[in-house]
């Protein structure tokens, strides 16, 4: 896979799949292949295999290799697959080229969590291992810390295909985008439907989303009116979803996989709890006002066709 392609496939939907656990807390590895496989034919350009919402850091190595590769063998074409690597150094460039082995087209190394990071070397780190894939890499940022000239070193390098940028700070967004115009670099939102809009109002394109494994079409709703620059379509889109990403916000974003899973299981799939440290489940209450979105959701449509 060209990074050319890859970075096309960035500006659309990297929806990230959720990984279904068995009663015994052991991963469901076929049943995570069809949702896979769903999101696939749904037409998600992107799927993003053990991102957070898949539940990348509970999830053992081994695991995170299993997931790669049924991601990459379910989605059999019809969307590109990003593999979720990172961890240590070592750790991150050995499972990125298992990964490629596996068939994913791209890696994505998640945000260094090492309380001591410095932030130049956490723009050191992502390099390293760009330089070490031999398929393109996604760089997720989750901090303001890192500066811009750290980012730019980031954004332009030749086997990085994009940067999932997830912090709101949209001075930074913006002086990131004024300064590589003209370049290779791919600034996407990195803070799923919600945010997009104002993202690409600042020049990013493209954004993730864990939306994606209930309601895709709601996903590309809002994708298709922010490619037509159509921003009163996406707002009223948004507006549909806010209760249900509202909801995922709940407890310092602890419960944002466990409402895509608890929505899942509403659907009739029963994919499991969340792992600890995440939120296993939601209560009574939490849940009365989850099976609401999902029932309005449901009805809409249906009265639509």
């Amino acid at each position: 896979m060209t990074n050319d392609k890859v970075r096309s496939a960035l500006r659309g939907i990297s929806g990230v799949h959720v990984t279904a656990w068995r009663a015994d807390g052991e991963a469901d590895w076929a049943l995570t292949g069809r949702i896979v496989r769903r999101i696939a034919e749904a037409g998600i350009h992107n799927i993003v295999s053990a991102g957070n919402t898949g539940e990348f850091y509970p999830m053992t190595t081994a695991e995170v290799e299993r997931s790669h590769a049924v991601a990459a063998e379910a989605a059999a074409g019809k969307a590109l697959v990003t593999a979720g690597i990172g961890r240590s150094l070592r750790e991150a460039v050995a499972t990125g080229k298992l990964a490629a082995k596996a068939g994913c087209d791209a890696a994505m190394v998640h945000h260094p969590l090492d309380p001591f990071a410095a932030p130049q070397s956490q723009a050191d780190y992502i390099l390293a291992i760009a330089e070490a894939l031999p398929i393109p890499l996604v760089a997720y940022i989750r901090s303001d810390a890192i500066g811009v000239k750290d980012l730019i070193r980031v954004a332009t390098h030749p086997n990085v295909a994009g940067v999932k940028f997830a912090s709101n700070n949209m001075m930074l967004l913006a002086d990131c985008v004024r300064e590589t115009q003209g370049s290779s670099a791919n600034w996407i939102c990195g803070l799923a439907e919600g945010w997009a809009a104002p993202f690409y109002a600042l020049g990013a394109r493209g954004f993730t989303s864990g939306l994606i494994n209930v309601a895709p079409e709601r996903s590309l709703a809002v994708w298709r009116a922010l490619e037509a620059g159509d921003y009163a379509t996406a707002r009223r889109e948004v507006d549909a979803i806010a209760g249900f990403e509202k909801l995922r916000t709940k407890y310092g974003n602890g419960a944002n996989v466990t409402v895509v899973k608890e929505a899942l299981g509403l659907l009739g799939t029963d994919v499991g709890p969340v792992r600890l440290p995440g939120l296993p489940e939601l209560n009574e209450a939490e849940r009365a006002e989850l099976r609401g979105i999902v029932s309005s959701w449901a009805s809409q449509r249906a009265a639509a066709e």
